[in-house]
């Protein structure tokens, strides 16, 4: 890390002091060239520094690896050095994601209850463009959770034992995807140093392209990270297809590694085309070049349409995963086969087809093309059909089940009230009449809170409690459990229904000040998103204080029947001693509460 570290600056002073001499020998430079040659430069310096190349260039250089080197990269079990390292071991990149995600969480949190002191009543606190500023920040960051949470930490580290795999595909591939990931976070974390950025995680430009450097280290941050999502899409794919145990047909893997499956799939075509875009805005601003410049023949219309090309399969990136937790989880606490197990893969399969055909109702009030309004409503609204179908097969699993409520079963019914709810208005929002008159109000707001947290906070913190033991070897505390369920889930839906009447109502989004007759409602909202903050902290001493001091989890305490249950709590190096021969589909709970998990999934 120390090398790192060093790596990094030595990468600073080299791009700063390059571009400084070349301004002294009278080239023109401006600080958005030092800015980014300087981070490039770092990026690499950076990860020359963790070892992240070491290998690679052993091989291009011509010399054999030497085994006990690439051994030692795997990490030894036990040792927490580890997690600070340029490790190969899945299990160890699952938990660096996880953790980061969950620190990432907390610091984009603290500027969520920034925005909410500001809003709490009419008049300005902080100022008009330092809100802009945390407001941005905020939406970049949890953006980035919503990504890299679920995919990167509980998919990098069950996916290969739920399959039957010692491992990813390509594990330095892996490890590199994790490491492209600090500076880019860093970069955003301090972009008010740097003047801050005040578009929104959106970047539209012109504004994108005439603001300050705040902006540029957004962008920047933005294409480093839809790098590291694109070579760990590839690593998912590969994995699934190609290192599947013995048995283990397309149709006997578990539903949380479809879910996963197709995530990949989405990150890996429309991720390449919002990286692209971005590219060309950076260009733009940095290069000279107009492909946004509408005063050079540039169109920004046309970033629109790249840009909501990827992000409204992100939202899909970013809520399959949660609901492939949701849907791993319900057979457990509800013993019972999972209800409709091919048509919830059909649907997982259909909701990535039809998310690249709806992107453009992000752009009713854009001024394209009216013809395309039509076309683009009809496959928003059919696209709910597939969604519904995953929705109903939770439903019919708990229909009768003999339910057990721990933790992980009450976020599943957390998940159904706040994922029905942002389902049911995303219908208003795909029609073109009522999208246009709720465009930019508290209304898209809600929805969008409710999608996203209902589907991806909630599917995690489900995924989280239910693959704790199986991480940690520890249990968690039952009670400090549910006392963050109820108390994050009463204060998410006190702050986020009333924003539903408020942009009824016609209070705008994304700006600082409102009319004074709506500042009552806001001030309770504020209220109820600072108890969010505090349920959350809850949950983070509980995971904490429990990996230290929690009881001792048997290796299935669930009594699941999926692969990475039937193996040691937490998992041992290897994963599996000997490669498993599956015999049996992972949800065969027909025989009742008492029907022992071992055997059934695998032999």
């Amino acid at each position: 890390m120390l090398r790192a570290v060093l790596g990094a600056a030595t990468g600073i002073a080299v791009g700063v002091g390059s571009l400084t001499l070349a301004r002294g020998a009278g080239l023109i430079i401006d600080d958005g060239q030092v800015l980014g040659l300087a981070y490039l430069l770092a990026v690499i310096g950076f990860l020359f520094g963790i070892g992240a190349f070491r290998f690679w260039v052993t091989w291009a250089a011509g010399r054999q690896v030497d085994p006990a080197e690439e051994h030692a990269a795997h990490g030894t079990a036990g040792d927490w050095r580890r997690y600070f390292r340029f490790t190969t071991d899945h299990k160890v990149i699952g938990v660096q994601y996880l953790v980061t995600a969950f620190l990432l969480f907390l610091i984009a949190g603290s500027f969520a209850m920034l925005m909410r002191f500001e809003l709490a009543q009419p008049g300005l606190v902080l100022g008009k463009e330092a809100y802009n500023t945390v407001m941005s920040t905020h939406g970049a960051m949890m953006i980035t959770v919503a990504l890299i949470s679920i995919i990167g930490g509980l998919g990098n580290y069950l996916v290969p034992i739920m399959i039957g795999a010692r491992d990813m595909a390509f594990p330095k591939t892996n490890a590199l995807s994790y490491w492209l990931l600090p500076l880019p976070i860093l970069l955003v974390a301090i972009n008010p140093l740097l003047g801050g950025f005040d578009s929104g995680w959106t970047a539209y430009p012109p504004l994108s392209q005439q603001a300050n450097l705040g902006q540029q280290a957004y962008l920047m941050a933005f294409v480093t990270v839809g790098i590291s999502s694109i070579i760990s899409a590839i690593n998912f794919l590969v994995t699934v297809f190609r290192m599947r145990a013995p048995g283990m047909s397309l149709m006997r893997m578990p539903i949380f590694v479809w879910a996963l499956t197709v995530t990949a799939t989405l990150a890996l075509i429309a991720t390449s085309v919002v990286a692209a875009a971005f590219t060309m805005l950076l260009f733009d601003r940095v290069l000279g070049t107009s492909f946004f410049r509408p005063s050079r023949g540039g169109d920004v219309i046309l970033f629109e349409h790249l840009f909501w090309f990827y992000s409204h399969p992100a939202v899909y990136i970013m809520g399959l995963p949660g609901l492939g937790a949701i849907l791993e989880v319900v057979p457990v606490f509800a013993r019972k086969p999972l209800f409709a197990y091919p048509l919830a893969v059909l649907s997982f399969i259909s909701i990535g087809v039809l998310s690249f055909m709806v992107w453009a109702h992000h752009m009713f009030v854009s001024g394209m093309a009216e013809f395309f309004h039509i076309p683009i409503m009809l496959t928003t609204e059919l696209i709910s059909v597939p969604t519904g179908i995953v929705f109903l097969s939770a439903l019919g699993t708990i229909w009768m089940g003999k339910l057990h409520f721990k933790t992980p079963m009450l976020w599943v019914f957390g998940f159904i009230w706040a994922f029905l709810i942002g389902g049911i208005t995303g219908v208003y929002l795909a029609d073109v009449p009522t999208d246009i008159t709720l465009s930019d109000t508290y209304f898209v707001v809600a929805h969008f809170h409710y999608t996203i947290v209902g589907g991806t906070i909630f599917g995690l913190f489900a995924g989280t409690y239910y693959w704790y033991p199986k991480i940690t070897g520890r249990m968690y505390s039952e009670r400090l459990g549910k006392l963050h369920f109820w108390w994050f889930t009463l204060a998410f839906n006190a702050t986020f229904l009333p924003m539903f009447w408020l942009g009824i109502e016609g209070m705008r989004r994304r700006v600082a000040d409102y009319p004074s007759q709506f500042g009552g409602l806001n001030l309770w909202i504020s209220f109820a998103a600072f108890n969010i903050f505090l349920s959350v902290a809850v949950f983070v001493f509980n995971m904490v204080w429990s990996w230290r001091r929690g009881p001792r989890a048997a290796p299935n305490p669930w009594r699941a029947h999926t692969l990475e249950w039937q193996i040691s709590s937490p998992p041992p190096i290897q994963n599996f001693d000997h490669i498993p021969m599956v015999s049996a589909g992972p949800y065969e709970y027909g025989g009742g509460v008492g029907v022992p998990a071992e055997g059934r999934a695998a032999q």
